[in-house]
């Protein structure tokens, strides 16, 4: 590789939390397998379709389950009938029979409403047509109640069979099956619906072990993210959501109990589940939501990880807190450089979080070709920038890999293959991975880590809110319970006990409580966080408290991309 182009790392992190109730139970909700029909297949056939564009894919390890779980029940509902452990798929295949009641009826539609309309559903005629027979409003905010009893059983097969069809990547849009259905256009029968399905089957099973493959031909760098998703520092230390924001009110308890040895058995269990799909030991992880503090950098030396990464709110506040001018050049080429802590091997990268919100945010309104050009002149602008350095630096994006596609014309298809092509093609831009950076992109020592995530820089995502703090003190109590009763179980017992505490040990409860999200995904959430812990109470054989009967939040706002991703900055 030429030092003379500038290097750029593009890390794509893929996750999902653990949305069964339970360890075993129903789907609550059906992102897994629909973000894995379009945008993690889609992802891979860019790459496979750019054989010099390098970058980073982060799993989750319970992402990986979920995909790996998803296949099998394909698999097995074609071979055997059996039936699925979504409620979706069945409705979809079949073995559930469409409800008769106004209320279901309504959910059912409600749910097949779940999509981007101005680039999911309007550009087909069909399914358009399907919700004016419903009588639905553009806004999607009104059934008329009456019309509900008109539609017979034939209506809702065609439309759960649109909604799958448009949640399908680019990529899968283009095989002969699906173009077969797309133009059939409606009264798709029961023999359509398990064409559709066999390609589900095809598309997960294959999913993972395409990502192995891209590995294998060194293109893509896999890291990983700790097994269930948890903000590591907060297990490890309340008090480091204070390093950014100091006035900031913390739960009523004071930490979680054993909090450090949960996170090293969330690495240490994620990295059980890494090896066995992927058949590597990871070199890097992004710790969650890049979540760090100066524990939670130290702890991944206790595993060889050559390398962290985080936001440029968190290296601004670091380098404050270090005595750095932040406003320096000098300082500046920091944020493109390798930084180090004090005895800790692990390095820290940190993301541009222009570059990275263009892609998340502004993009999507863009034409492909104008779009793509101005991300290469904003890398250009930031190698002029360098380039009287004699180091080598690398540009860090770094930002979630399947929820912004939905906003993009035809998933982001013309857009990010124009972008691959662009960035293998120029001749001062050069892919890599973080692995590569850091052996041979300029070392630098940052004296002080200011404890904080991606987003603003803090925790206040996750923590410092009413609700939010609410959240973690019912994660505490249970958590307790835990301790006390865990050794009076048997050890199958206590794997599923330890298992299901990890699930609710997830970052993603914490993300949605709070007035500025959707109600309807507020609701999700907050319904399947008590779920969860309810079960935790049943696997320890306690009396499930009152208050997991209760609402944490609400919601009621209208958060950005409905509220499934973050701006690196507020503002």
């Amino acid at each position: 590789m030429s030092s003379e182009k500038v290097k750029l790392v593009i890390c794509w992190h893929m996750h999902q939390p653990w949305y069964r109730e339970s360890i075993d139970g129903q789907f609550h909700l059906p992102w897994v397998y629909l973000h894995a029909l379009k945008d993690y297949a889609d992802m891979a056939s860019h790459l496979e379709a750019n054989p010099n564009m390098q970058c980073v894919v982060n799993f989750t390890p319970v992402l990986l389950e979920q995909i790996e779980d998803y296949g099998v029940q394909c698999k097995n509902w074609l071979k055997t009938g059996e039936a699925f452990s979504d409620p979706l798929l069945n409705y979809l295949a079949g073995i559930t029979p469409i409800p008769k009641e106004a209320e279901a009826r309504e959910e059912l539609i409600r749910i097949c409403l779940r999509a981007n309309a101005t680039q999911m559903i309007h550009p087909y005629k069909n399914f358009t047509r399907l919700l004016k027979t419903a009588r639905i409003k553009n806004d999607q905010s009104v059934i008329d109640p009456k019309q509900l009893a008109y539609l017979n059983d034939q209506f809702f097969y065609d439309l759960l069979t649109w909604y799958h069809i448009v949640w399908l990547g680019y990529s899968v849009k283009q095989l002969p099956i699906i173009q077969g259905l797309i133009n059939k256009g409606e009264f798709f029968t029961p023999e359509d619906r398990t064409q559709l399905i066999q390609v589900f089957e095809q598309v997960m099973s294959k999913l993972i072990d395409r990502y192995r493959q891209l590995a294998d031909k060194d293109q893509v760098e896999l890291a990983m993210t700790p097994y269930a998703h948890p903000i590591m520092p907060l297990l490890i230390d309340f008090k480091s959501m204070h390093d950014a924001l100091p006035e900031a009110v913390a739960p009523t308890s004071h930490n979680y109990p054993g909090g450090y040895d949960r996170a090293v058995w969330h690495m240490e269990y994620g990295i059980e589940v890494f090896e066995r799909f992927f058949k590597r030991r990871p070199q890097g992880v992004w710790l969650s939501e890049g979540a760090v503090s100066e524990q939670a950098v130290k702890l991944l030396d206790r595993f060889d990880i050559k390398w962290t990464a985080s936001g440029e709110g968190v290296w601004h506040n670091s380098s404050y807190l270090s005595g750095l001018d932040v406003n320096a050049p000098e300082t500046r080429q920091n944020l493109f450089s390798c930084n180090r802590l004090e005895k800790a091997n692990a390095c820290l990268f940190f993301r541009d979080d222009g570059l990275s919100d263009l892609i998340g945010f502004e993009y999507q309104s863009w034409n492909a070709d104008d779009a793509v050009t101005d991300f290469v002149n904003h890398v250009h602008n930031i190698a002029k920038f360098l380039k009287h350095s004699d180091d080598e630096h690398v540009v860090s994006v770094i930002l979630d890999g399947e929820n912004a596609w939905e906003y993009y014309p035809d998933n982001g298809f013309h857009f990010l293959n124009k972008l691959f092509k662009a960035l293998s093609e120029s001749k001062e831009v050069e892919t890599c991975t973080f692995a590569y950076a850091s052996e041979r992109c300029c070392s630098v020592s940052l004296p002080k880590l200011c404890a904080g995530s991606w987003v603003y820089g803090s925790f206040s995502t996750w923590i410092g809110e009413q609700d939010k703090n609410h959240g973690w003190d019912l994660l505490v109590a249970a958590k307790q319970a835990y301790d006390k009763n865990i050794e009076h179980l048997t050890p199958d017992e206590k794997q599923r006990a330890q298992l299901q505490l990890a699930v609710c040990e997830g970052s993603d409860w914490f993300w949605w409580f709070g007035d500025y999200n959707p109600s309807d995904s507020v609701r999700d959430f907050d319904s399947l966080y008590r779920l969860q812990l309810q079960r935790l109470y049943q696997l320890l054989k306690l009396e499930i408290p009152d208050a997991l009967f209760e609402a944490i939040s609400e919601g009621g706002g209208d958060a950005e991309n409905a509220g499934t991703m973050r701006r690196g900055h507020d503002g």
